[in-house]
């Protein structure tokens, strides 16, 4: 959820950066050119007074007075003093294009452009338009036109046409600083975000992994409410509460069957008592009352079969560092005699391996796998009974090479009294591999099935090498 919700606040903090930084980043660019264009107003106003009452070029046969000439000598030496310090050029033109002073000596008035246009602006009495935006990538001149009026005619326009380096140079350093202060207010506005999901999506991961949790079989699992939006912790309140009424729920589920269990076993026990005794007033050999013996029985093993499974699972697994090599062998001798009075050979590979395992635990479940194996195997047919570990986990894999479960059954197999519809008349209540589960459960062990090629079922029992976490 945050890689989805960080993306889209990013985005909309970058929106309002740019929507910030582009007019001011415009404005700092004009503010910049009129500052240029203002100076080149004073300076050709300044040439336009100098220039007001020189009325003819030097050197004309014109009968200008002394004083005027000096004054054209003194504009030439202001205007060529202009462009070697400012390197702008400036130049002061009759009406009729004919250069009265200019500066450089070889500079001259276009007959198209932007100068010509400034020009023929200034003829009618009045100074040039504020030229265009000059942007930082483009090489534009900056031309101020001012007209020199005596009279009230328009006697010269004074030109200056300024380079636009230096301008775009200051331009382009105040964008750097611009973008510079809105990469660290992106900065802090990511910081700002990468907090502002952590303290919205906490109380959601706590949630999850709290969620996790009890699926996986640990309910006093319950989620930390400190912090996070108000929503969302009271969100984790009624979470726990939730929890709280589901654990309760289950755990009088579990204390209903081993109450109903312990308390049905006296009676069925005195029951069973009263049916032996009356089967010595009958007939030896009466084949109903051996078959209500024989269902007394089943049900007295099942009442014990949920006993254990409601014991199981509320019961914390003892776990420590086990042999799994050594303990599988044990089980493997042990359930070898009652293989070969079956006429199954049973046969383990049960190099020594250690792994975080409840002994009773795992001997439990080896039990009730190794059983059905051998139960469920034709005679003369063999069982595999092989013990292997990696990294992570260490595993018990019995094979048989018995009927086998169809990709159905296989679905069910280890579901609470579930027996396939085939093995009926077989022995069993259909809670051992339930049993077996809910133990390994509870140390983080698990047990899974799949098919055995080309016949047979292959159990797979493991157990974590590390120990498991809380």
């Amino acid at each position: 959820m945050r890689t989805r919700l960080l993306p889209l606040l990013i985005v909309l903090m970058a929106a309002v950066l740019l929507a910030l930084g582009v007019p001011l980043a415009v404005s700092v660019a004009g503010a910049q050119q009129q500052k240029v264009v203002v100076d080149r107003i004073d300076d050709t106003a300044r040439f336009a007074a100098l220039a007001q009452f020189v009325t003819a070029p030097l050197g004309t046969d014109d009968s200008a007075s002394a004083s005027t000439d000096e004054r054209r000598a003194t504009l030439e030496r202001e205007l060529a003093s202009y462009y070697d310090v400012y390197g702008i050029r400036a130049g002061v033109f009759y009406p009729t294009d004919t250069p009265l002073a200019h500066a450089p000596k070889d500079s001259y008035l276009p007959q198209t452009g932007e100068v010509r246009d400034a020009f023929d602006e200034a003829l009618l009495s009045r100074r040039s338009h504020d030229p265009q935006q000059v942007w930082p990538w483009q090489r534009r001149h900056l031309v101020v036109a001012s007209p020199v009026i005596r009279d009230g005619d328009v006697v010269a326009v004074v030109v200056t046409d300024s380079p636009t380096g230096p301008m775009r140079s200051r331009i382009l350093h105040g964008w750097l600083v611009i973008g510079a202060g809105e990469i660290a207010a992106m900065l802090l506005a990511i910081g700002a975000a990468l907090r502002l999901t952590g303290w919205v999506l906490k109380p959601v991961r706590v949630l999850d992994v709290t969620t996790h949790a009890i699926a996986s079989g640990r309910l006093k699992s319950r989620v930390a409410v400190a912090s996070g939006p108000p929503e969302l912790r009271r969100l984790g309140r009624s979470f726990n509460e939730m929890a709280d009424n589901v654990e309760d729920v289950l755990e009088q589920q579990r204390a209903f069957v081993a109450d109903a269990s312990h308390q049905l076993r006296n009676p069925l026990a005195a029951l069973l008592l009263r049916i032996e005794l009356l089967a010595y007033e009958l007939p030896e050999g009466n084949e109903e009352i051996a078959s209500v013996q024989s269902e007394g029985k089943r049900l007295a093993q099942v009442l014990d079969d949920l006993l254990d499974l409601a014991l199981a699972e509320h019961t914390e697994a003892d776990l420590r560092v086990t042999d799994v090599g050594a303990l599988t062998a044990e089980r493997v001798a042990a359930w070898a005699p009652t293989a070969e009075a079956k006429g199954v050979r049973l046969v383990g590979d049960c190099p020594p391996t250690t792994a975080w395992a409840d002994p009773v635990t795992l001997s439990s479940a080896l039990d009730a796998v190794i059983d059905n194996a051998v139960k469920f195997t034709p005679e003369g047919e063999s069982v595999e009974v092989t013990v292997a570990a990696d990294g992570q986990t260490c595993t018990v894999v019995v094979t048989d090479h018995g009927p086998g479960l169809t990709d159905e059954e296989l679905a069910r197999v280890g579901d609470r009294f579930w027996r396939s519809g085939r093995h009926q008349n077989i022995k069993g209540s259909g809670l051992g591999l339930s049993i077996s589960r809910a133990l390994l459960a509870a140390g983080g062990g698990t047990i899974s099935y799949a098919h055995h090629e080309p016949t047979g079922l292959t159990v797979t029992v493991a157990v974590p090498r590390s120990r498991p976490t809380a």
